[in-house]
């Protein structure tokens, strides 16, 4: 996993929409690409099976996207964009009485997306093809970590350095870990292994913030 102060990198466009138009016509390809995932896998994905189901000649697909492959990392980006977005929507709008609500709120939002949003599940979790394709577990698992600590340093105060750094990337990745166990039978995820992750991701920060903060005394 890349550091939370780490950006993802690499551009899967060939190149970047310049017309409004374009721009739709890119999103009905990412929407396709999603909703094929979610349907066969990406073995089953095809480029001429995008363009069939958005609508759009075949040549407009590699004006765009040389591959599948890049159809795909161009939807796992999207996907980690708006989880993003949508966590820093609820930041704006939330008041937290402490940074395990907010830990809570996050993994909330993580869940969310899993259940509603087509290809996000199927990229992040490698139901469907080698994680390797796209490293989308780290790009996500980046966001989680950047969003998580920057709450803790801005809004509770918390000291910056290796320590916070380090317990951060540790409490996503077992977080993680756990939320992929919460829907591998249930493709709405098991509340109760989700309320463990919960648990595991707050109990373990809530020791390692404490021993850093032991140390700086």
């Amino acid at each position: 996993m890349m550091s939370p102060r780490s950006s993802h990198a690499g551009e899967p466009l060939r190149r970047r929409p310049s017309q409004r138009r374009s721009a739709r016509r890119v999103e009905r390809m990412l929407d396709a690409c999603a909703e094929l995932l979610d349907e066969g896998g990406y073995d089953a994905l095809t480029t001429t099976r995008v363009a069939e189901r958005a609508g759009v000649a075949i040549g407009s697909v590699y004006q765009f996207f040389p591959d599948k492959r890049a159809l795909s990392q161009a939807l796992a980006r999207r996907n980690v964009e708006s989880f993003a977005a949508r966590v820093g929507r609820r930041f704006m709008i939330e008041d937290y009485t402490g940074w395990w609500d907010a830990v809570d709120a996050i993994i909330d939002e993580y869940v969310e997306m899993h259940r509603t949003v087509p290809g996000f599940r199927s990229l992040h979790f490698g139901d469907v093809f080698d994680l390797d394709l796209l490293d989308s577990v780290a790009d996500n698992n980046t966001v989680i970590a950047g969003r998580l600590r920057a709450l803790l340093l801005t809004e509770f105060g918390l000291a910056d350095g290796e320590d916070l750094d380090r317990a951060i990337l540790v409490a996503v990745e077992a977080g993680d870990a756990v939320l992929k166990l919460a829907f591998r039978h249930d493709p709405h995820g098991d509340p109760v292994i989700v309320a463990e992750a919960k648990q595991l991701v707050r109990g373990y920060l809530s020791r390692q913030l404490a021993a850093a903060e032991s140390r700086r005394r």
